[in-house]
């Protein structure tokens, strides 16, 4: 192992010098793994390396751990009222429990107190460098890594570093997917995307159409439902929304127990339908489209409220914009509405911009990674990345498997060659596999898993990496 300081950072001592193919200097930090991101899943990426065995250098752009869920960060989706919509026992990592005093679903700032007592609790933070960016990450000889950082801002020098190996966890929800539309640089009222949406106040008094549907789409409008002097909500499509509570559990344990039964998916979207007739019963009567899709085909909506203000009429439900025009909306029914607030919940799209696209495999730049168990890229054997998942439950116990995977395939490299050598193999013939039943083509649905299946092709990657 490459020698480091107290707080796991390079001691300019310890290291060899080197330079790279454009004569910089790099400090070699040998058998080091370097870490991109100090959020879930950055954290369990740090932990899981140190207790295999290795160094860890992690840089975080921001001042404090959390990632998406730190609302000081500036690049932080949450807004006030963001709760989990997997439950606690579904998202928590499998090593360190939520407390059980906590509801089913907690809160962000629950979430952030969550990962700063898991950061010190497994002693993380003395491998961190705050406040600073990663500019560059390039392969160099012998499967390693030159790293290249800078103070967040563009301040300060450059430096680079040599790395073993890379674990990427940036995230995936920070850099805005924005519409386009005719007219819409003409539009004189307010438009944010629901990146900037924080508090229900910026809605207070005004007429706002939300577009989108997602989750967060959802969420924005049943505020603007009880704000907002009007809310429309537009559509592209119809889409499946789940409550979070069936039979008096939140929805996805009912879920999960099903999928340890191995009920098969026909079976499953039988139950769901007919669960839903006794609920709310046909969507199509609020004004809601009809989906144009099976259930499950992309994951249902987890919103319990969305269906009452659409009933008590705090939200209207209309199409697909059109067009803009200065002072309107027009909707794709030839209608046209005078909102004075558009908020578009239209996703975010991943990016690795310190990277070039073609390691990926990602020719286009589109920011969709050819990837095996969402994790590894086929002739980069030290390079994975974590929490590039859309999970139909939590994300932080996945991310956890993920990273433990790599560490151990890290782990044989050094002991046992041949089976490293195998696991590569595997990486070439199955990258791009799916691990959910058939979805929907869009961005939105790009790294979508069925936590169950995916949770097995991890075992099961585990198992053939230990000879088992």
């Amino acid at each position: 192992m490459s020698t480091s300081t107290d707080h796991g950072r390079p001691d300019p001592e310890a290291t060899s010098p080197a330079s790279n193919s454009d004569g910089r200097p790099v400090s070699d930090r040998g058998d080091t793994v370097c870490v991109i991101g100090a959020g879930a899943s950055g954290l369990t990426a740090i932990k899981n390396l140190r207790e295999h065995g290795f160094g860890v250098d992690c840089y975080e752009r921001e001042t404090g751990v959390g990632g998406a869920w730190n609302w000081r960060h500036d690049r932080s989706p949450v807004y006030a009222s963001t709760h989990l919509i997997s439950s606690k026992p579904f998202t928590q990592f499998p090593d360190f429990p939520m407390p059980d005093s906590w509801p089913d679903y907690p809160h962000h700032g629950q979430l952030l107190s969550y990962f700063e007592r898991y950061a010190d609790h497994f002693d993380l933070r003395s491998h961190i460098w705050f406040g600073t960016e990663v500019i560059r990450v390039e392969p160099v000889e012998g499967d390693r890594w030159d790293v290249t950082t800078r103070s967040t801002g563009g301040y300060g020098p450059e430096r680079t570093a040599r790395y073993a190996a890379v674990v990427i966890a940036n995230g995936h929800n920070w850099s805005p997917k924005l519409p386009r539309y005719e007219g819409l640089e003409q539009f004189r009222g307010e438009i944010m995307h629901a990146s900037s949406y924080k508090d229900p106040a910026q809605l207070r008094g005004k007429r706002v159409l939300v577009v989108g549907a997602g989750n967060t789409g959802c969420d924005i409008a049943v505020e603007a439902a009880q704000q907002a002097s009007r809310c429309w909500h537009s559509t592209r499509r119809g889409y499946w929304y789940a409550p979070k509570y069936v039979l008096g559990r939140p929805a996805d344990q009912v879920n999960d127990s099903l999928l340890a039964l191995r009920v098969p998916l026909r079976v499953r979207q039988w139950l769901y339908h007919w669960t839903l007739r006794l609920t709310v019963g046909d969507l199509t009567r609020f004004g809601l489209p009809k989906p144009d899709h099976r259930v499950y085909e992309t994951h249902p909506i987890a919103n319990s409220q969305l269906v009452y203000y659409v009933g008590h009429g705090g939200i209207g439900p209309v199409p697909d914009v059109a067009r803009f025009h200065p002072y309107a909306v027009e909707l794709a029914d030839g209608r046209e509405i005078d909102p004075e607030v558009v908020v578009f919940a239209t996703g975010y799209l991943p990016r690795f911009e310190f990277l070039d696209a073609s390691v990926f495999g990602d020719s286009a730049g589109a920011g969709r990674p050819t990837l095996w168990l969402n994790a590894f890229t086929p002739g980069h054997p030290t390079l994975a990345v974590a929490g590039l998942l859309q999970p139909d439950s939590g994300l932080f116990t996945l991310s956890h498997w993920q990273t433990v995977l790599f560490a151990r395939l890290l782990q044989a490299r050094r002991d046992r060659p041949e089976r490293a050598t195998a696991f590569a193999q595997r990486v070439r013939d199955r990258a791009g596999e799916r691990y959910s039943g058939p979805v929907k083509d869009s961005s939105r649905h790009w790294f979508e898993v069925g936590h169950a299946d995916y949770l097995r092709a991890i075992q099961s990657a585990l198992s053939e990496l230990e000879g088992k």
